[in-house]
């Protein structure tokens, strides 16, 4: 019994529930936490109920209410039995064990309801954050595509030449043969190597392009050595450059994993010192006569406190700097946004998208937070009995009432066979007395003897009579006495406290007196 009482207890606590500190099991309810457990249930069950969770210790007929209000709706909800105020203020273990297991039962088909709508949306939810996710990427994917192609075109802009400077103070390779390329005619081989040595002047290169469009003419004639010898000249430049990069990537690679191992040398090197500073600390700490352990201890308390206090108050000033940070952005973003209306629209319905994906990922995880605390509960909950074992206790309970069905037949059989037997005895008594009294008595005619004779015959049925009927009435009185003794040993079960009794009735006795007298005032 006290385990099926405990279950109920974490089923209503699991239910969510608040269960008065104390209470291990439901012969631990008193009036106050029972008005408590029931009032909450009561809540839970009917949203638009409230009904208070606590008793009112100054006023019985407050008492007296409540209790009758909460039967009334215990009642209408289906429970099958006598229920009435006294079940609240003076329960006994068996009314306590019904109404908490009834309860459970109707909490139980409420939970059933909702998880099978919690569920519903929980599988509707990915959807949801799908459609929130190709919404972000579509207004991103949106606002991107302007901003690069005036990023390109301002590059685009930015890589041509002034037309103040038309020519650049310093060439490189590829301008040069841009340059070639756009005419007819070579350069000749001095002016060739001075070009790719890049040490030339401008003025020389603008010489160079001058000779270059004087010679069109006449440079078909020329032979195609000099385009080898450039050609042999940029393949090997292009080469050699390479090369530089390639060993300039590779020095600096490992330069880098050789700063990277130094760091990691470093920071081992230094948490290595931190741990013999505080072996030398709790060294000190721990040879130290002059100080005790407390000392150290309330020190190290006043340095985490001062820490946590820092903490708060740098969580503080984030606070501030961050509002007004996001404010700032907020109207920098307006200005950048308010001369483009559809950049403003696109913007608008980006936040909200924003808002509604913190919505849904604070209700995730706010379920999160829900499953975690509910699968710690479920880890501190006693270990039950494996599944195994209550089926096979149930397969116990189910076989002895089996059995004790047979017998319970077998006991009514047999009554009925000795209640017919019985009538057929007492009928053939009745027709053998009254074959026998009219023989006697016409005997008691004639002769004296059978006169006395007559009488010790009736007087022999009277005092038959009699016994059969105190037989009776002693098989009724056990009866009685039976279930007397099984009332008396229902209210010993109440535990009724006749001083409490007493001080509820002197406390009524002092409210109807006080009413009285204000009803004779007024």
């Amino acid at each position: 019994m006290e385990e099926s009482q405990e279950i109920l207890l974490n089923s209503l606590e699991s239910l969510g529930i608040s269960i008065p500190q104390g209470v291990s099991s439901v012969k631990d309810l008193n009036p106050t936490t029972l008005v408590s457990t029931c009032a909450q249930c009561l809540n839970l069950l009917d949203p638009t109920a409230s009904f208070p969770t606590s008793l009112p210790s100054d006023s019985m007929a407050d008492q007296f209410k409540i209790c009758t209000d909460l039967a009334t709706q215990i009642k209408n909800l289906g429970f099958v039995g006598d229920m009435s105020f006294h079940k609240f203020l003076y329960p006994s273990e068996e009314d306590l064990y019904k109404l908490i297991r009834f309860l459970v039962e109707r909490l139980s088909e409420l939970s059933e309801d909702r998880i099978a709508a919690d569920v519903k949306d929980i599988n509707d939810m990915p959807p949801c954050l799908e459609k929130v996710g190709a919404k972000l990427k579509d207004l991103k994917l949106k606002t991107e595509v302007p901003e690069l192609s005036n990023a390109k075109a301002e590059d685009a802009f930015a890589g041509m030449p002034d037309e103040g400077d038309p020519i650049p103070q310093k060439m490189d390779k590829k301008a040069v043969d841009n340059i070639f390329c756009s005419r007819t005619g070579d350069f000749s081989k001095d002016k060739l190597a001075s070009v790719l040595s890049k040490t030339d002047s401008t003025e020389e290169v603008m010489d160079a392009v001058r000779d270059t469009s004087e010679n069109e003419e006449t440079s078909a004639w020329r032979d195609d050595e000099d385009v080898g010898v450039f050609e042999q000249k940029g393949t090997f430049r292009e080469q050699s450059s390479k090369i530089g990069r390639y060993e300039t990537e590779r020095i600096q690679n490992h330069e880098k994993v050789l700063m990277e191992k130094t760091l990691v040398k470093n920071s081992g090197l230094q948490q290595l010192e931190e741990e013999l500073e505080l072996l030398r600390a709790a060294a000190e700490v721990a040879l130290d006569d002059k100080h005790p352990i407390d000392f150290y201890l309330e020190q190290l308390n006043e340095q985490v406190d001062a820490k946590k206090r820092h903490l708060v108050e740098l969580e503080l000033e984030w606070e501030a700097v961050r509002k007004s940070l996001e404010e700032k952005k907020k109207g920098l973003q307006e200005s950048l946004y308010a001369t483009n209306p559809e950049t403003q629209e696109k913007l608008q319905k980006l936040r909200e998208v924003e808002l509604e994906l913190q919505s849904t990922l604070s209700e995730i995880i706010k379920r999160e937070e829900e499953h975690s605390k509910l699968s710690a509960e479920l880890e501190r909950q006693p270990k039950m009995a494996s599944r195994s074992s209550h089926i096979q206790r149930i397969k116990e309970i189910t076989k002895n009432s089996r059995k004790q069905d047979a017998d319970i037949e077998r006991i009514l059989k047999e009554t009925r066979e000795l209640q017919l037997e019985s009538n057929s005895i007492q009928e053939r008594l009745h027709r053998t007395y009254a074959v026998v009294d009219e023989m006697v008595f016409r005997e008691a005619k004639k002769d004296p003897v059978g006169r006395q004779a007559y009488r010790l015959l009736t007087s022999i049925h009277e005092t038959f009579e009699q016994i059969s009927e105190k037989t009776l009435a002693t098989d009724r009185v056990r009866r009685e006495m039976a279930e007397h003794e099984k009332k008396l040993a229902a209210m010993a079960a109440r535990s009724l406290n006749v001083d409490k009794l007493q001080a509820d009735l002197d406390a009524i006795r002092k409210e109807n007196e006080y009413l009285e007298r204000r009803l004779r005032d007024n």
